[in-house]
C-alpha cells in the first residue's frame, strides 16, 4: 500500500478453504510477507511452515511429498512435522545435533473451522491469545454455499475493516440515497457494527426500485471475529449468509476471499432474492476496490462529525499492532 506505514497485525487467518487442500496435497502459498507451504497429513490434518529447508534451503512447498504427518523435502529427503521438528534425515545415521528436540522451521498454528483453514499469525510468534468463531451456517448440512468471490488488492487489513463504518462513503461510493446510522459495540477482539439504513425496494422480479419512491428499512449486523475474519447475515423474506476473511499478503497487499451460504430448504422465491442480493453485495464492494486500490492511508485524518465511528474503530483495531510487551493473560486452546 502507497506510503502505508502499518505493520501486519496479528490475529487469525484464512489461507484457504478446507476443500481446496486433499489429503496428502501440498501448496506453496505466499501470506505475511513470507514463503510457507501448507499442506495436509495422511490423517487429514491441515499444516502450515515456513517454506524453506533448514538444511540448503529447498523451498518445500516446490516438490515437497507427505510421509504420513511430516512432509519431505524434495532436495534432500529430510522430513519435518507440523511442529516444523525434524523427524527423519533418511540417509544419516545420527540426527545432527541442531535438530534434536527442537523445531528448526516456524510452523503456525492452525484452526480448521467453518470450512476455512485459519493460520495464527504474531510477528513474535506469540502463541494465539483469542479463538475463531464458529458460525453454525458454515458447519451445518441444513445449510448449503451459494457462491465464493475473491479480490487481490493493494491494500493494508486496516483499511478494509474501516469501510464498513465509514458512513459517510454510502452515498459517495454506493449511491446510498443518504447516509446511515451506524453503531458499533466493542468488547474485546470482537466489533459488532449495525448499520441502520434506507435501501430500494426489491420486486418480484429482483429488481431494485431506482425511482426513488419505495423504500425499505434495513438493519444489516456485522460482527468482526479480529483483524481478520467477519460475518453477516440478510433477512429481508429471505436469508443470506456470508463470511468474509482478509489475509494479509504483506504488509500492502491482501486477499480477501468471501464464501455465502443459505438454508438449503429455501423455497425457490426466496433462493431468487437471496441470490440477488448477493449479487449485489459482491458488486458494491467492486466499487470500492478502485478505491482501495489507489489511495493511501492517513494516520492522522481530518475528520468531520459526519464521518461515522472511524476514531472508534481506529481505537480498537490498534491492539492487533503488536507493541513487544509480554502477551496477554487470556491465553487460549486452539482446535
Amino acid at each position: 500500500m502507497k506510503n502505508s506505514s502499518l505493520p501486519i497485525p496479528f490475529g487469525w487467518y484464512a489461507v484457504a478453504f478446507s476443500d481446496e487442500l486433499l489429503a496428502q496435497e501440498v501448496k506453496p502459498l505466499f501470506f505475511f510477507a513470507k514463503d510457507l507451504v501448507l499442506y495436509r497429513t495422511e490423517s487429514g490434518k491441515a499444516v502450515l511452515l515456513d517454506a524453506f529447508c533448514p538444511h540448503l534451503g529447498a523451498h518445500l512447498g516446490h516438490g515437497g511429498e507427505v510421509h504420513g504427518e511430516s512432509i519431505a523435502c524434495p532436495f534432500h529427503g529430510w522430513q519435518f512435522n507440523g511442529d516444523g521438528m525434524c523427524t527423519s534425515v533418511p540417509y544419516a545415521k545420527n540426527m545432527p545435533a541442531k535438530v534434536q528436540d527442537k523445531p528448526c522451521i516456524d510452523g503456525y498454528p492452525i484452526n480448521e473451522i467453518n470450512g476455512t483453514i485459519f493460520a495464527w499469525y504474531h510477528p513474535r510468534k506469540i502463541a494465539p491469545i483469542f479463538e475463531v468463531d464458529a458460525v453454525p451456517y458454515l458447519n451445518d448440512d441444513s445449510w448449503q454455499e451459494t457462491g465464493r468471490v475473491e479480490w487481490e488488492m493493494n491494500t493494508c487489513v486496516q483499511e478494509t475493516g474501516e469501510n464498513g463504518v465509514d458512513i459517510a462513503h454510502f452515498v459517495y461510493v454506493h449511491n446510498s440515497v443518504e447516509m446511515p446510522k451506524a453503531e458499533v459495540a466493542l468488547k474485546g477482539h470482537h466489533r459488532v457494527t449495525t448499520m441502520i439504513s434506507r435501501v430500494p425496494h426489491m420486486d418480484e422480479n429482483g429488481e431494485f426500485d431506482t425511482t426513488g419512491e419505495k423504500w425499505e428499512q434495513s438493519a444489516l449486523s456485522t460482527t468482526s471475529c479480529g483483524p481478520g475474519m467477519t460475518y453477516q447475515t440478510f433477512d429481508r423474506g429471505f436469508v443470506l449468509f456470508m463470511q468474509g476473511t482478509i489475509t494479509p499478503i504483506d504488509e500492502g497487499r491482501v486477499l480477501m476471499r468471501w464464501i455465502f451460504a443459505s438454508p438449503a430448504d429455501q423455497d425457490e422465491s426466496a433462493a431468487f432474492y437471496a441470490k440477488v442480493v448477493q449479487d449485489n453485495v459482491v458488486e458494491q464492494v467492486g466499487h470500492d476496490v478502485p478505491i482501495w486500490e489507489h489511495k493511501i492511508y492517513q494516520p492522522n485524518p481530518i475528520l468531520c462529525d459526519g464521518d461515522g465511528p472511524i476514531a472508534k474503530y481506529r481505537k480498537w483495531f490498534n491492539q492487533f499492532y503488536d507493541d513487544g510487551e509480554p502477551a496477554p493473560i487470556r491465553l487460549v486452546g486452539t482446535n
